[in-house]
């Protein structure tokens, strides 16, 4: 009888592990930069038609990606995260340095130009985001089409960005040191202070200052410039340096936590952030992000990837330049 019962017993612990095992799969958690209102209903969708549950973990406005960043590099030990869904790529690139990353070739990565991609797949990019120059209409007569008219004497005080240390403002800058240089990039950060540029909380903060006529123009990204049109602010947008330097393009990131504790969970919903129809859905909300995959038809109102001039630093080299970046312009900025 003793034996039979913990016969009994062996089996129903047996089960009872194969049961947790399995239930790892039935949930996935991700943590994402991008806002919640674009983000969260991608993953209720993505649990809709997967059964697979998510729990998401978000950034603020002012600390996003850095924070989340931060988090997982602190967390590298004992990973409590799957997915790291980035709306942009530079910290992902860190963390794919800091050993934070498995290497994961999605199926639907075969569609993403390479210039968005890591070559080892540590990270694959979607639907992107431009950094772009969004003016006041009541107060702008003649467009800027420049980030060099900044710092043009005649718009001293009317302009402002967001503070260069967080989120795409970050990477841009980033992007400048390892076009122009570092001392160039500083001297181009230099006169911005010198002409009396604001540096605000945010790309939102941004925007919402330009759209009430507080600065003539700004800096900020297609999402948040669209949304002032959309609201019916006096407001309209451009790509810059489409004769120049050319305009930053800043892809979403999505990458495999190494030794996550839902691996195949966590490969399931990567496959699902690249597929056409999240993009799509992107592109058609009012944050009008830009396909990557060529297959995906966009509303008008978005802009075409094919014909954009964009800027030449790799990502690679963007990466490279983020600490040395941040340092100097922390340094010159925050008093």
């Amino acid at each position: 009888m003793l034996r039979v019962v913990g016969l009994a017993i062996g089996i129903a612990m047996l089960g009872m592990m194969v049961s947790c095992g399995g239930s790892k799969q039935d949930s996935v958690v991700v943590y994402t930069a991008l806002d919640e209102i674009y983000s969260r209903p991608i993953l209720d969708a993505f649990t809709a038609e997967t059964g697979i549950s998510v729990q998401a973990v978000y950034d603020t406005e002012a600390a996003k990606t850095t924070g989340l960043v931060t988090r997982l590099i602190s967390e590298r030990g004992r990973p409590r995260c799957d997915v790291f869904w980035n709306n942009e790529v530079a910290q992902t690139i860190l963390l794919q340095e800091r050993g934070v990353l498995a290497p994961f070739k999605p199926a639907a990565s075969d569609a993403i130009p390479a210039t968005f991609k890591d070559p080892e797949f540590y990270w694959t990019g979607f639907a992107a985001r431009a950094r772009v120059i969004i003016y006041n209409t009541d107060r702008v007569i003649e467009p800027p089409t420049s980030i060099q008219d900044f710092i043009r004497p005649e718009h001293k005080g009317q302009c402002a960005i967001a503070l260069p240390l967080f989120g795409t403002t970050a990477t841009h800058a980033a992007a400048l040191f390892a076009a122009w240089g570092e001392a160039d990039a500083m001297a181009f950060f230099q006169k911005l202070v010198d002409n009396e540029v604001a540096f605000v909380a945010g790309n939102g903060v941004v925007r919402d200052a330009v759209a009430r006529g507080e600065y003539a123009f700004g800096l900020t990204d297609t999402d948040d410039a669209n949304g002032a049109v959309v609201d019916g602010f006096p407001v309209r947008w451009l790509l810059p340096d489409q004769d120049g330097l050319g305009t930053l393009l800043i892809p979403n990131t999505v990458a495999l936590i190494k030794d996550g504790p839902n691996p195949t969970a966590a490969e399931r919903l990567i496959e699902y952030l690249l597929s056409p129809e999240v993009e799509k859905r992107l592109s058609e909300s009012r944050s009008i992000q830009i396909p990557l995959n060529p297959s995906v038809s966009a509303p008008e109102s978005v802009p075409d990837n094919a014909t954009i001039h964009t800027m030449t630093p790799s990502f690679s080299e963007m990466a490279a330049q983020m600490e040395e970046s941040a340092t100097q312009l922390r340094a010159l900025l925050v008093r």
